[in-house]
């Protein structure tokens, strides 16, 4: 089997579409790439993704091209308090503020996970995949996944197969871009992993609506996209895991 390659876009919603859609064109032209979308449903609260006729037309489109549709979290946002331990704190507040998985407790999560997939299933949307907002997977989230019957999960490691949370490695390049510092140090992370793991059997491409908005990131990825095309067969997450079966 040849190397897989996965094109990942995080954080589709109705507001952060339009700063997809000149990536995704551009992607396009670069022939038949089947995309994987992680698609929030209420993203930071600001609406039912069922309530933005146009957003799910995109995505119908998307979908009829060989794209895939993930659940990614529900509100993708973490309101809550902190613990008293610094690693609750570095992990909330310093790591991401949008770990919305990491705390919740078995019933809450089995709640929104719950409303996601039926919201997915009116949608008509196929649906085989949970993925995290921040990749952060606390214990009681991890037991409301398992009874779901969806096929997989991830996290920065790579590809868990559900139920029984076997991990399939695949590495992700990704980039934080949120000041000039950690784009900086994101450029040497991806190099440098590029280089550490350029056999594995699958890498991923984990893209933010962010990256886009700056111009060096965005090139970056339509760059590394076209290099590793060059040696990897591109798929979604779910076409991989059938394949690697």
């Amino acid at each position: 089997m040849p190397p897989g390659l996965c094109l990942v876009l995080h954080d589709v919603a109705p507001s952060t579409w339009k700063h997809y859609a000149d990536f995704v064109a551009a992607v396009d032209r670069l022939g038949m790439i089947p995309i994987t979308l992680l698609v929030v449903p209420d993203f930071h609260r600001l609406g039912s993704i069922d309530r933005f006729p146009g957003f799910v037309a995109e995505i119908d489109k998307r979908l009829a091209r060989g794209d895939e549709v993930v659940l990614h979290g529900y509100y993708h946002d973490d309101p809550g308090p902190c613990g008293p331990s610094p690693k609750d704190w570095l992990t909330r507040r310093v790591y991401t503020h949008e770990g919305e998985f990491y705390r919740l407790r078995e019933p809450d999560a089995l709640s929104r996970l719950q409303e996601g997939v039926a919201l997915f299933a009116r949608l008509g949307w196929p649906l085989r995949g949970f993925v995290p907002p921040a990749w952060l997977l606390g214990d009681d989230s991890r037991r409301a996944l398992q009874g779901l019957g969806l096929r997989y999960t991830s996290d920065i490691r790579g590809l868990i197969r559900l139920p029984e949370f076997r991990l399939e490695p695949a590495p992700t390049l990704v980039w934080s871009a949120r000041s000039a510092w950690r784009r900086a140090l994101s450029r040497r992370w991806n190099d440098g992993l590029l280089r550490r793991r350029r056999s594995a059997p699958l890498l991923r491409l984990g893209v933010h609506p962010i990256d886009l908005r700056h111009g060096p990131v965005y090139r970056y990825w339509l760059q590394t996209l076209r290099r590793l095309l060059e040696s990897r067969s591109p798929c979604t997450k779910s076409a991989w895991l059938e394949r690697a079966a």
